[in-house]
Protein backbone atom coordinates (compact mmCIF):
# COMPACT_ATOMS: atom_id res chain seq x y z
CA UNK A 1 0.00 0.00 0.00
CA UNK A 2 1.46 3.05 -0.91
CA UNK A 3 1.28 6.47 0.47
CA UNK A 4 1.05 8.07 -2.68
CA UNK A 5 -2.10 5.80 -3.46
CA UNK A 6 -3.58 6.56 0.19
CA UNK A 7 -3.44 10.41 -0.79
CA UNK A 8 -5.18 9.80 -4.37
CA UNK A 9 -7.99 8.00 -1.92
CA UNK A 10 -8.56 10.32 0.30
CA UNK A 11 -8.64 13.05 -2.38
CA UNK A 12 -11.62 11.30 -3.63
CA UNK A 13 -12.95 11.07 -0.68
CA UNK A 14 -12.26 14.54 0.12
CA UNK A 15 -14.19 15.55 -3.69
CA UNK A 16 -16.75 12.87 -3.58
CA UNK A 17 -15.88 12.72 -7.55
CA UNK A 18 -13.22 11.20 -9.01
CA UNK A 19 -12.82 13.69 -11.98
CA UNK A 20 -12.70 16.19 -9.52
CA UNK A 21 -10.05 14.56 -7.56
CA UNK A 22 -7.80 14.10 -11.18
CA UNK A 23 -8.52 17.48 -11.77
CA UNK A 24 -7.34 18.65 -8.02
CA UNK A 25 -4.25 15.72 -8.32
CA UNK A 26 -2.93 16.59 -11.82
CA UNK A 27 -4.20 13.25 -13.23
CA UNK A 28 -6.02 11.92 -15.78
CA UNK A 29 -9.54 10.14 -14.59
CA UNK A 30 -8.48 6.54 -16.32
CA UNK A 31 -4.51 6.62 -14.24
CA UNK A 32 -6.78 7.70 -11.15
CA UNK A 33 -9.56 4.92 -11.95
CA UNK A 34 -6.90 2.75 -12.02
CA UNK A 35 -4.66 3.48 -8.98
CA UNK A 36 -8.10 3.31 -7.22
CA UNK A 37 -9.24 -0.34 -8.59
CA UNK A 38 -5.83 -1.40 -7.31
CA UNK A 39 -5.98 -0.56 -4.28
CA UNK A 40 -9.35 -2.07 -3.93
CA UNK A 41 -7.54 -5.36 -5.63
CA UNK A 42 -5.27 -5.08 -3.01
CA UNK A 43 -7.50 -4.95 -0.07
CA UNK A 44 -9.64 -7.10 -1.63
CA UNK A 45 -12.50 -4.60 -0.67
CA UNK A 46 -15.18 -2.12 -2.30
CA UNK A 47 -13.98 1.56 -1.66
CA UNK A 48 -16.11 3.49 -3.15
CA UNK A 49 -20.29 3.14 -4.10
CA UNK A 50 -19.97 5.14 -7.98
CA UNK A 51 -22.95 7.15 -9.57
CA UNK A 52 -23.39 8.49 -12.81
CA UNK A 53 -21.57 11.65 -11.19
CA UNK A 54 -20.10 11.29 -7.55
CA UNK A 55 -18.97 8.20 -5.46
CA UNK A 56 -19.73 7.48 -1.90
CA UNK A 57 -17.73 5.06 0.59
CA UNK A 58 -18.39 1.89 1.76
CA UNK A 59 -18.62 1.10 5.21
CA UNK A 60 -14.55 -0.26 4.21
CA UNK A 61 -14.08 3.28 2.15
CA UNK A 62 -15.32 4.96 5.62
CA UNK A 63 -12.74 2.81 7.63
CA UNK A 64 -9.46 3.60 5.15
CA UNK A 65 -10.36 6.95 5.01
CA UNK A 66 -10.35 7.29 8.46
CA UNK A 67 -6.80 5.34 8.57
CA UNK A 68 -5.49 6.70 5.58
CA UNK A 69 -5.19 10.25 7.12
CA UNK A 70 -3.63 9.06 10.37
CA UNK A 71 -0.76 6.87 8.15
CA UNK A 72 -0.09 10.82 6.22
CA UNK A 73 -0.49 12.90 9.71
CA UNK A 74 2.10 10.20 10.66
CA UNK A 75 3.98 10.52 7.74
CA UNK A 76 4.00 14.04 7.68
CA UNK A 77 4.93 14.03 11.79
CA UNK A 78 7.62 11.94 11.23
CA UNK A 79 9.21 14.02 8.14
CA UNK A 80 9.02 17.18 10.05
CA UNK A 81 10.65 15.52 13.16
CA UNK A 82 13.83 14.24 11.05
CA UNK A 83 13.98 17.66 9.05
CA UNK A 84 14.42 19.05 12.85
CA UNK A 85 17.09 16.56 13.27
CA UNK A 86 19.40 18.63 11.06
CA UNK A 87 18.35 21.82 11.66
CA UNK A 88 19.04 24.76 15.06
CA UNK A 89 16.11 24.04 17.64
CA UNK A 90 13.08 23.58 15.15
CA UNK A 91 10.07 21.28 14.86
CA UNK A 92 6.54 20.41 15.88
CA UNK A 93 5.47 19.29 19.10
CA UNK A 94 1.83 17.63 19.44
CA UNK A 95 0.06 18.10 22.56
CA UNK A 96 -3.81 16.83 22.71
CA UNK A 97 -6.09 17.23 26.15
CA UNK A 98 -9.28 17.96 27.54
CA UNK A 99 -10.96 21.39 28.54
CA UNK A 100 -9.08 22.09 31.69
CA UNK A 101 -8.23 25.71 33.39
CA UNK A 102 -5.08 23.70 34.26
CA UNK A 103 -3.70 24.08 30.68
CA UNK A 104 -2.28 27.49 31.71
CA UNK A 105 0.12 25.61 33.09
CA UNK A 106 1.07 24.07 30.12
CA UNK A 107 0.75 27.59 28.40
CA UNK A 108 3.28 29.35 29.81
CA UNK A 109 5.59 26.63 29.22
CA UNK A 110 4.50 27.71 25.55
CA UNK A 111 5.30 31.08 25.47
CA UNK A 112 8.42 30.50 27.14
CA UNK A 113 10.07 27.42 24.56
CA UNK A 114 8.49 30.16 21.76
CA UNK A 115 10.43 33.32 23.39
CA UNK A 116 13.78 31.20 23.15
CA UNK A 117 13.20 29.18 20.05
CA UNK A 118 10.74 30.62 17.77
CA UNK A 119 10.75 28.11 14.58
CA UNK A 120 9.10 25.78 17.47
CA UNK A 121 5.53 25.11 16.29
CA UNK A 122 2.84 24.09 18.24
CA UNK A 123 0.09 21.95 17.53
CA UNK A 124 -2.87 21.56 20.33
CA UNK A 125 -5.64 18.61 19.83
CA UNK A 126 -8.65 19.29 21.97
CA UNK A 127 -10.50 15.76 23.20
CA UNK A 128 -11.69 13.61 26.02
CA UNK A 129 -9.67 10.95 27.33
CA UNK A 130 -10.13 8.56 25.08
CA UNK A 131 -9.51 10.33 22.10
CA UNK A 132 -6.29 12.06 23.24
CA UNK A 133 -4.85 8.79 24.51
CA UNK A 134 -5.78 6.83 21.18
CA UNK A 135 -3.88 9.40 19.07
CA UNK A 136 -0.75 8.95 21.81
CA UNK A 137 -0.71 5.25 21.48
CA UNK A 138 -0.55 5.60 17.59
CA UNK A 139 2.24 8.12 18.25
CA UNK A 140 -0.26 11.11 16.30
CA UNK A 141 0.31 13.17 20.08
CA UNK A 142 3.65 14.00 21.79
CA UNK A 143 2.27 14.54 25.12
CA UNK A 144 -1.36 14.61 26.21
CA UNK A 145 -3.04 16.49 29.35
CA UNK A 146 -5.39 14.35 31.04
CA UNK A 147 -8.12 14.62 34.16
CA UNK A 148 -8.52 11.65 36.34
CA UNK A 149 -9.55 8.99 36.82
CA UNK A 150 -7.13 7.48 34.12
CA UNK A 151 -5.31 4.40 33.85
CA UNK A 152 -1.17 5.26 33.44
CA UNK A 153 0.32 2.46 33.25
CA UNK A 154 1.49 2.69 29.81
CA UNK A 155 2.44 6.31 30.02
CA UNK A 156 4.96 8.28 32.26
CA UNK A 157 3.77 11.26 33.36
CA UNK A 158 3.75 14.22 35.54
CA UNK A 159 1.03 15.85 38.01
CA UNK A 160 -0.18 19.25 37.76
CA UNK A 161 -0.06 21.26 40.81
CA UNK A 162 -3.32 22.07 41.15
CA UNK A 163 -6.45 19.89 41.04
CA UNK A 164 -9.91 21.04 39.18
CA UNK A 165 -13.18 21.51 41.21
CA UNK A 166 -16.33 20.15 39.89
CA UNK A 167 -19.47 21.70 40.17
CA UNK A 168 -22.60 22.91 38.47
CA UNK A 169 -23.00 24.78 35.45
CA UNK A 170 -26.67 27.00 35.00
CA UNK A 171 -28.49 29.89 34.37
CA UNK A 172 -28.23 33.01 36.57
CA UNK A 173 -32.14 32.93 36.57
CA UNK A 174 -32.52 29.38 37.61
CA UNK A 175 -33.74 28.22 41.42
CA UNK A 176 -29.91 27.12 42.28
CA UNK A 177 -28.35 29.91 41.32
CA UNK A 178 -29.12 31.18 44.52
CA UNK A 179 -26.90 29.01 46.38
CA UNK A 180 -23.69 29.35 46.96
CA UNK A 181 -22.72 25.54 47.00
CA UNK A 182 -24.70 22.69 45.43
CA UNK A 183 -25.73 19.49 47.16
CA UNK A 184 -26.94 16.44 46.78
CA UNK A 185 -30.28 16.91 48.02
CA UNK A 186 -30.70 20.22 44.98
CA UNK A 187 -29.63 18.11 42.10
CA UNK A 188 -32.21 15.27 42.74
CA UNK A 189 -35.33 15.63 40.63
CA UNK A 190 -33.48 18.31 38.58
CA UNK A 191 -32.31 17.40 34.51
CA UNK A 192 -28.55 16.78 34.70
CA UNK A 193 -26.19 17.32 31.82
CA UNK A 194 -23.41 14.38 32.74
CA UNK A 195 -19.99 14.49 31.95
CA UNK A 196 -17.73 11.65 30.81
CA UNK A 197 -16.30 10.81 34.44
CA UNK A 198 -20.00 10.60 35.66
CA UNK A 199 -20.25 7.67 33.22
CA UNK A 200 -20.92 4.29 35.16
CA UNK A 201 -17.25 3.48 33.54
CA UNK A 202 -15.59 5.81 35.36
CA UNK A 203 -17.69 7.09 37.97
CA UNK A 204 -16.04 4.50 41.16
CA UNK A 205 -13.07 6.11 39.87
CA UNK A 206 -13.67 10.10 39.84
CA UNK A 207 -15.18 9.72 43.27
CA UNK A 208 -18.93 10.71 41.76
CA UNK A 209 -19.87 7.11 43.38
CA UNK A 210 -19.05 8.07 46.66
CA UNK A 211 -20.10 11.76 46.55
CA UNK A 212 -23.36 10.41 45.32
CA UNK A 213 -24.04 7.15 47.71
CA UNK A 214 -26.77 5.05 46.87
CA UNK A 215 -28.58 8.28 44.99
CA UNK A 216 -26.25 8.02 42.00
CA UNK A 217 -28.57 5.55 40.10
CA UNK A 218 -31.96 7.89 41.04
CA UNK A 219 -30.21 10.69 39.37
CA UNK A 220 -32.58 12.55 36.08
CA UNK A 221 -29.71 12.63 33.43
CA UNK A 222 -30.82 13.73 30.09
CA UNK A 223 -27.83 14.12 28.46
CA UNK A 224 -24.27 13.47 28.13
CA UNK A 225 -21.53 15.57 27.13
CA UNK A 226 -17.87 15.44 26.69
CA UNK A 227 -17.11 18.61 26.08
CA UNK A 228 -17.89 21.68 27.41
CA UNK A 229 -18.77 23.75 24.90
CA UNK A 230 -21.83 22.27 24.13
CA UNK A 231 -23.14 21.34 27.22
CA UNK A 232 -22.73 25.11 27.98
CA UNK A 233 -25.06 25.90 24.54
CA UNK A 234 -28.09 23.15 25.83
CA UNK A 235 -27.53 24.58 29.61
CA UNK A 236 -28.44 28.03 28.28
CA UNK A 237 -31.39 27.13 26.14
CA UNK A 238 -32.96 25.66 29.15
CA UNK A 239 -32.42 22.04 28.94
CA UNK A 240 -30.96 21.80 32.15
CA UNK A 241 -27.77 21.51 34.77
CA UNK A 242 -24.63 20.56 33.34
CA UNK A 243 -22.04 19.12 35.57
CA UNK A 244 -18.37 20.41 35.00
CA UNK A 245 -15.57 21.25 36.18
CA UNK A 246 -15.20 25.25 37.12
CA UNK A 247 -13.53 28.13 34.63
CA UNK A 248 -14.34 26.00 31.21
CA UNK A 249 -17.66 28.16 30.05
CA UNK A 250 -18.13 31.76 30.14
CA UNK A 251 -19.71 33.06 33.82
CA UNK A 252 -18.68 36.53 33.61
CA UNK A 253 -20.95 39.60 34.04
CA UNK A 254 -22.44 39.30 30.65
CA UNK A 255 -22.89 35.67 30.29
CA UNK A 256 -26.41 34.14 30.68
CA UNK A 257 -24.35 31.37 33.16
CA UNK A 258 -23.49 30.87 36.21
CA UNK A 259 -21.19 28.15 38.26
CA UNK A 260 -21.62 26.79 41.61
CA UNK A 261 -18.99 24.14 43.64
CA UNK A 262 -20.31 20.94 44.74
CA UNK A 263 -20.11 20.47 48.44
CA UNK A 264 -18.76 18.25 49.91
CA UNK A 265 -16.08 19.49 47.36
CA UNK A 266 -15.35 17.18 44.72
CA UNK A 267 -12.32 17.75 42.75
CA UNK A 268 -10.03 15.71 40.00
CA UNK A 269 -6.38 15.36 39.87
CA UNK A 270 -4.52 16.02 36.39
CA UNK A 271 -1.26 14.71 34.75
CA UNK A 272 0.48 15.67 31.66
CA UNK A 273 1.60 11.99 30.06
CA UNK A 274 3.50 10.71 26.96
CA UNK A 275 4.36 7.21 26.07
CA UNK A 276 7.21 5.39 28.35
CA UNK A 277 10.52 4.64 26.27
CA UNK A 278 9.21 7.55 23.89
CA UNK A 279 11.94 8.39 21.15
CA UNK A 280 11.35 12.70 20.91
CA UNK A 281 12.16 14.98 18.08
CA UNK A 282 14.31 17.75 19.48
CA UNK A 283 11.88 19.76 20.16
CA UNK A 284 9.78 17.79 21.85
CA UNK A 285 12.80 16.68 24.31
CA UNK A 286 12.95 20.80 25.09
CA UNK A 287 9.60 20.95 25.77
CA UNK A 288 9.90 17.34 27.94
CA UNK A 289 12.78 18.97 29.68
CA UNK A 290 10.86 22.29 31.06
CA UNK A 291 8.00 20.55 31.89
CA UNK A 292 10.17 18.17 34.51
CA UNK A 293 12.38 21.74 35.62
CA UNK A 294 8.88 23.41 36.22
CA UNK A 295 7.10 20.55 37.89
CA UNK A 296 9.87 19.46 39.82
CA UNK A 297 10.35 16.26 38.11
CA UNK A 298 7.66 14.52 40.29
CA UNK A 299 7.68 12.15 36.98
CA UNK A 300 6.09 8.56 38.19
Amino acid sequence: MEIRVLRYFLAVAKEGSITAAANSLHLTQPTLTRQLQGLEKELNKKLLIRGKYKVALTKEGILLRKRAQEIIDMVEKTKAEFKSISETITGDIYIGGGETDSMKYIADIIKELQEQYPKIKLHIYSGNAQDVTEKLDRGLLDFGVLIQPIDLSKYDSLALPKKDVWGVLMRKDSKLARNNVIKLDDLLDIPLLASRQMSPKYAKDSGFLNWFGDKFEILNIVATYNLVYNASVMVKAGIGYAVTLDKLADTSDTSLLCFRPLSPRLESKLDIVWKKHQIFSPAAKIFLEKLKKKFNENSH
